[in-house]
């Protein structure tokens, strides 16, 4: 039975699923609505497969331990009252919060990724290609997916919208995971989708490729899934064209990219 299935082997199961879906749709359309002609087959392919189970597999073993921590701490603070207030609440406001949150919390993650030179030599890994597709979403450090992921989700979970034994349980935290994970692999792509007036409301691929340009644009749109918060904080740009370049500057900018396999060596971090 699954249950009786090691932990380790039922999410390589449900990572090897997730890529067979993402192969599905995404190869087909970015053959038909590229927004620049790539090979499938193009330089690193096999190595952002191999960070794809990497951090899939490092993600969902490390994420559970802070995050049993930040919930234990909040618990024995903040008043029972309070999270039965928030078990009284529907589960159309609970998913409501939990995006409004958690997106908030990815964007300071990301943002900060850039800022805090520590944190960018780790997240500088997923701005080397010179070009995206949806499997460049996968391009990433463990240390970099797991900081992000907690910034997001901590508040989530401290604020008992994902409370252990409450009726609706963890599920506006597992519809957020699932509908972010998916759509980050959206606007990583190379297809030519805009969304209309809806980019007011919700990132696109032409919204993510300006964050991954490489000119003084690298330090804008950084919400996943929301660009109000680009709104609110400044950091929104949004032109008519696509970007023509994309990476980091060069290995003489500050914020020089490393390769994973430099960021692994100890002296290093």
């Amino acid at each position: 039975m699954l249950h009786d299935v090691p932990a380790f082997l039922r999410t390589l199961a449900q990572l090897s699923l997730w890529l067979v879906l993402l192969v599905t749709i995404f190869i087909p359309l970015e053959r038909i609505f590229a927004v620049r002609a790539q090979k499938i087959f193009r330089p690193a392919f096999l190595q952002d497969i191999g960070l794809y189970f990497l951090n899939g597999l490092i993600s969902a073993t490390l994420l559970s331990i802070p995050l049993a921590a930040a919930v234990a701490v909040a618990y024995a603070l903040i008043p029972e009252g309070f999270y039965e207030y928030i078990d009284t609440l529907p589960l159309w406001l609970k998913l409501l919060l939990t995006f409004l949150i958690g997106d908030f919390g990815f964007y300071w993650g990301h943002r900060w990724s850039h800022e805090i030179a520590l944190l960018w030599r780790f997240h500088s890994l997923h701005h080397q290609p010179t070009g995206l597709d949806w499997l460049v979403n996968t391009r990433a450090h463990p240390v970099d997916i797991i900081f992000t992921r907690l910034c997001g989700l901590v508040p989530i979970y401290m604020l008992g919208l994902g409370r252990p034994g409450s009726e609706s349980g963890a599920i506006a935290p597992l519809v957020l995971t699932v509908v972010g994970t998916f759509w980050s692999f959206f606007i990583h792509s190379n297809l030519r989708f805009r969304l209309g007036w809806l980019e007011n409301v919700i990132s696109s691929p032409h919204f993510h490729h300006w964050h991954h340009t490489r000119d003084d644009h690298i330090n804008h749109n950084y919400a996943p899934m929301l660009p109000i918060f680009d709104r609110l904080f400044g950091t929104l740009h949004l032109p008519p064209a696509w970007p023509t370049h994309y990476g980091v500057k060069s290995s003489s900018d500050s914020r020089r990219p490393v390769g994973a396999a430099e960021l692994w060596r100890s002296d290093r971090i």
